[in-house]
């Protein structure tokens, strides 16, 4: 089944949440590795982020930095910050998976009426810095739909209410040739028990099994399900040592335009990888607890 015959939902892959210990120490592995950074910016619950913005999407890095701020979850909200400060004590690594969204509103009632959590929509702003020095307000709201089949991980969708102000070319700009996110890889012992869980973020048709386990797609990028054996073919290394026995994000895949040249970059920063099938590739135990691999596009 090829991806062009697949049926395709409006929700393309937006972002990933890339849960770190120490976003300074976060800022300089992904500086070296050849990614431009956006300035750091402050949430008011108390977590901060630093973004690696692509082409349509982007990564967010991203630490508890005031832990006394963090609300709790409540009977109907999902605290962002309490969920990545519970991730963190145990691990660095992807934590979420966000989907982008042109009604966060619409999409929680979907996702109500398909059995996942009734959660209220989460509304935020908060301060950017523009290349030129400026600083701009960006507002968002979240939609959440964590599953209980991935109690270590979350999903949502996330609805930008001043893109113009959000994405910025100079911050598109990466000096290892960085243009897409073209992959995100689970780890699960049963891929197929995740369709269920997939089906409802996405829709049914998107979703179908490869040779390798599970695959949904999207407008933008995939999410591959695969065992603990294809993911050691696909990735060239076993899962993350303080990974959870439960299905959990564990690698990401970026497409660049010369492969070449990025392991050029790479040589010259004496950075470790290797080349798996997935293309070349930064061990998770490198890069903050994600496995990182390099795709020619």
């Amino acid at each position: 089944m090829t991806r062009e015959s697949i049926y395709l939902p409006d929700r393309g892959l937006d972002h990933l949440v890339l849960a770190v210990t120490a976003l300074n120490d976060a800022r300089e592995t992904y500086t070296q590795l050849g990614f431009t950074l956006t300035p750091r910016a402050e949430h008011s619950w108390g977590t901060a982020n630093q973004l690696v913005q692509l082409q349509g999407s982007f990564l967010e890095v991203l630490e508890v930095a005031a832990p006394e701020k963090l609300f709790p979850h409540g009977d109907r909200s999902f605290s962002f910050g309490a969920f990545l400060n519970d991730y963190s004590k145990h691990r660095e690594g992807c934590a979420m998976v966000v989907f982008e969204s042109q009604d966060a509103r619409a999409d929680r009632d979907q996702f109500a009426q398909r059995g996942l959590p009734d959660l209220d929509p989460f509304d935020f702003e908060r301060q950017a810095k523009l290349p030129d020095g400026n600083s701009v307000r960006v507002a968002f709201s979240l939609a959440f739909a964590p599953p209980p089949e991935m109690p270590d991980a979350a999903f949502f969708t996330c609805q930008q209410h001043a893109p113009e102000y959000f994405w910025k070319p100079d911050y598109q700009k990466h000096p290892n040739g960085a243009k897409t996110l073209e992959e995100v890889a689970i780890i699960a012992e049963h891929p197929d028990s995740l369709r269920p869980i997939l089906e409802k973020l996405q829709a049914p048709d998107a979703v179908h099994a490869d040779p390798d386990g599970l695959a949904c797609e999207t407008m933008r990028g995939r999410i591959r399900v695969m065992t603990p054996d294809n993911y050691q073919l696909w990735y060239g290394e076993g899962a993350a040592s303080s990974a959870p026995a439960t299905p959990h994000f564990a690698a990401m895949r970026i497409g660049v335009t010369d492969i070449q040249a990025t392991q050029a970059l790479l040589d010259q920063q004496d950075v470790r990888y290797h080349w798996a099938r997935a293309g070349l590739i930064i061990p998770s135990i490198s890069v903050h607890g994600c496995c990182l691999a390099f795709a020619q596009i």
